[in-house]
């Protein structure tokens, strides 16, 4: 078994999961509230929080797996990108956890997470498959011809489409975290009510038009809110989050159908925060259905940071052998799988 810690952002995670994809355990400690206050996550804030909660998460999914220290074959860590303290903190536990038992340590880059999710659980999605990954820091389409490495095929030039929810929601006024507010406020609302421009395909010949923009379709949201004024903003506040949500699912969806026909791959998977979004969901489902192809849609427990998905990765990254990972370090940024 491997046990997996995620501390990438604002979340203190650990899950064992099995070499075969089994999750035995996925424990979460948020701190949604905490950062609220601030209208986003506060490293330094962050970074305390995970210190205080890290061994309680291990303990706890430990003890949902049935398992203890001696019963596992490796410990698999996020390494990056993210907040560089937090990430300290989950690298520096597991560091400690598999010196004191000379156990192999698997170094992972949240990203890989995301994109290998989808092979979990009883019904593992098989390469070749498409995979569009969107959260708050990231947005790109990848190809997965093997599951230890991903081609990017486009990414977001600019913003995030979880960081535009964020900054959509707190133009909007529905504060921390965005996108499940807007989420949930767009099922009350026209989503045809405004007309948010799309980001038309962009970029050189290495993107081949798959690149996404986000930036734009803000600003639009922020000068509709200022010309509608206080009152009729509140007034029309779920028709603006409806339509502001299509017009980010909308850009998604263009480029994931874009991707399959150029692609040709015959499974997709979605992978990010923002895949748990009702109407990206609901949207996927019925673009596959049109071009023929499966999608998986991981739990969306799964969808959000995790460490069962560290784990997931961690069965395709190759291990590092005590005592040669003591010096490794955590990274901010990791170069391409």
């Amino acid at each position: 078994m491997i046990l997996a810690i995620e501390t990438s952002c604002d979340d203190t995670c650990a899950a064992v999961v099995g070499h075969r994809g089994e999750i035995h355990s996925n424990k979460i400690a948020s701190q949604g509230l905490l950062h609220e206050r601030y209208g986003g996550v506060v490293p330094e804030i962050a970074s305390r929080r995970h210190l205080e909660t890290i061994d309680a998460i291990v303990a706890d999914a430990l003890e949902e797996a049935g398992a203890g220290l001696d019963d596992l074959d490796s410990v698999a860590v996020t390494r990056g990108p993210g907040l560089i303290g937090a990430l300290l903190v989950g690298l520096s536990t597991a560091k400690a956890l598999a010196a004191a038992r000379r156990l192999p340590l698997v170094p992972v880059d949240h990203l890989h997470g995301h994109v290998v999710a989808s092979t979990l659980g009883s019904d593992p999605i098989e390469p070749p498959y498409l995979c569009l990954v969107a959260s708050g820091g990231h947005t790109f389409v990848a190809r997965v011809d093997d599951p230890s490495s991903y081609a990017i095929l486009g990414q977001t030039l600019d913003d995030a489409a979880g960081e535009a929810f964020d900054k959509g929601a707190r133009i909007l006024g529905l504060g921390y975290p965005g996108g499940p507010a807007i989420d949930r406020l767009a099922r009350e609302g026209d989503a045809r009510a405004f007309d948010f421009p799309r980001s038309l395909p962009v970029g050189g010949a290495d993107s081949a038009g798959l690149d996404f923009s986000f930036s734009g379709l803000k600003t639009s949201l922020l000068y509709r809110v200022r010309d509608l004024g206080e009152q009729e903003t509140a007034r029309r506040r779920a028709d603006l989050a409806a339509s502001y949500q299509a017009a980010i699912v909308d850009s998604l969806i263009a480029r994931l159908g874009e991707a399959i026909e150029r692609q040709g791959a015959p499974h997709v998977a979605l992978g990010g925060g923002v895949a748990a979004n009702s109407a990206l969901r609901a949207a996927a489902q019925e673009l596959c259905e049109r071009l023929g192809v499966r999608l998986w849609t991981p739990a969306r427990e799964l969808c959000t940071d995790n460490a069962a998905m560290i784990g997931a990765a961690a069965r395709f990254t190759p291990q590092l052998a005590y005592p040669h990972y003591l010096s490794l370090d955590a990274a901010a940024r990791l170069e391409q799988a």
